[in-house]
């Protein structure tokens, strides 16, 4: 993993696409730090489109409609929610140079949530940044049960349905190990991200419920059967 630090004001949003590009992303020490570091890792996560498990209870839970799924409808209030010291997590990775930079690129265009909602309000929820035919998952956040989890098998589908090639989740964890995750060395993950930067993705964040829980039926179908090792 090699770092480099850069100050506040070097952190632009067409930098960050830029970086994003070569499989690069910033990470800072902590919420209050006031400088970032590249990140370029040895290995790389990512989740297959195809590949993915879905645990029967999560399974469940969707088919219930527990949760109201929204796209890009309170994406600040997402990002604040993934960068706030909670009870669990001590520390974050994301500073306000980055909060502010991932900002701009929402209003650009290029960065996305996907919020669950109750009737207590926003309950979860997770953001990233879509370049191409790529997803680089960023953050989630969680106030209930499943409620972030939810969110990323929302994700998963519009990203399907919207003709994605890669979804990038940085890292690996035992919680996206579950979901189908795996690690790559970085020569194959560029290799791989160059080819689906090419592509035109389209986030179908205005896909009718009724399509998402077509898709989603078809995930937990595939889930059943086993994954699809990735080409």
């Amino acid at each position: 993993m090699s770092n480099r630090d850069a100050e506040d004001h070097e952190l632009s949003p067409e930098l960050l696409l830029r970086a994003y590009t070569i499989g690069v992303f910033p990470m800072a020490e902590s919420r209050d730090a006031s400088t970032i570091s590249w990140i370029d890792p040895r290995s790389r996560g990512i989740l297959p489109l195809n590949g993915v498990h879905v645990p029967r209870s999560l399974k469940k839970t969707l088919r219930q409609n527990k949760f109201i799924i929204r796209c890009n409808t309170a994406f600040s209030d997402v990002v604040e929610e993934c960068a706030r010291r909670t009870r669990g997590r001590n520390e974050t990775w994301i500073n306000n140079q980055i909060e502010h930079a991932v900002n701009e690129l929402h209003a650009m265009g290029f960065a996305f949530s996907i919020e669950s909602w109750d009737k207590d309000g926003l309950a979860g929820g997770l953001y990233g940044i879509a370049l191409g035919g790529v997803f680089f998952g960023e953050s989630m956040f969680s106030r209930r049960t499943d409620a972030s989890k939810v969110a990323l098998m929302h994700l998963i589908a519009r990203l399907r349905l919207g003709r994605f090639k890669m979804l990038d989740t940085q890292f690996i964890t035992d919680h996206l190990t579950r979901f189908g995750a795996i690690e790559i060395p970085a020569r194959d993950f560029q290799q791989k991200l160059d080819s689906a930067l090419a592509g035109h993705g389209h986030l179908a964040q205005f896909t009718d419920d009724e399509t998402v829980m077509e898709e989603l039926e078809r995930i937990f179908e595939e889930s059943s059967r086993g994954p699809i090792l990735p080409a």
